[in-house]
């Protein structure tokens, strides 16, 4: 049975909008925990637009299940990184024009990946990185020595057509399948909502689904507890 990785980004995008003491990403952390989440994901990125360093060490005392940190691979990052100690970091491509994260990193141009990795794993804090489902992505990050990949969904999500959204869901599929063969963890997640999740029945390859702004959306109409538990029992149904 996959699990649910309930990333609480945009409860701190919603209270940064403000810059006000509310809501806490940490109160909706411990929400999606009793609703049934297997993790919590948040994303530090550089310029702090949502997450800020507080509410990362705060998670970290607060977060019961698996405290993810999606991160940059920079210097920085490692640093904060190694002292917070996440249960698991994932590694994103990162840029200041984009809303939020679009696209794996290229792990052909991102050659250093490797030292990066090393660095956590060394100090014991497994890695996975986020990926396109390209079979070069996937024998690269394996190489690399990563732990687990994440597969971005974003394309299939997306998709407008037919044929388009099953070209790009037979690309996540196969991504799947040979990142199992290399015995590299599987997570999968961007764009995911309570209907596009549906169409990943029996692709039991797949560990984890990481999911935040469906969750949030929901959440501000029918509550955390609800939207999370409703996203739980489809995942539960796959």
């Amino acid at each position: 049975m996959a699990g649910l990785a309930v990333n609480i980004d945009h409860i701190a995008t919603l209270r940064e909008a403000r810059k006000a003491g509310y809501p806490d990403p940490v109160a909706a952390a411990i929400l999606a925990e009793l609703a049934g989440a297997d993790g919590i994901v948040c994303h530090l990125r550089e310029d702090r637009r949502h997450i800020q360093d507080r509410d990362l060490r705060l998670l970290r005392k607060t977060v019961q299940s698996k405290l993810i940190l999606e991160m940059a691979a920079t210097s920085e990052m490692v640093g904060i990184a190694l002292d917070v100690r996440p249960d698991l970091v994932t590694l994103v491509p990162e840029s200041r024009e984009e809303v939020t994260t679009e696209g794996g990193l290229d792990l052909m141009q991102n050659k250093s990946i490797t030292e990066t990795i090393g660095a956590l794993q060394n100090n014991g804090i497994p890695v996975s990185i986020f990926i396109d489902p390209e079979p070069e992505q996937i024998k690269a990050a394996h190489q690399a020595g990563a732990d687990m990949i994440e597969i971005h969904t974003g394309v299939f999500c997306e998709a407008t057509g037919a044929s388009q959204r099953k070209l790009a869901f037979t690309k996540i599929m196969d991504a799947a399948k040979l990142a199992k063969k290399l015995k590299t963890g599987v997570n999968a997640g961007h764009g995911l909502c309570y209907t596009t999740i549906k169409a990943f029945k029996g692709l039991s390859e797949i560990d984890e689904f990481s999911i935040g702004h469906s969750i949030v959306s929901r959440a501000a109409l029918v509550g955390m507890d609800r939207a999370v538990g409703e996203m739980r029992a489809l995942i539960d149904n796959l």
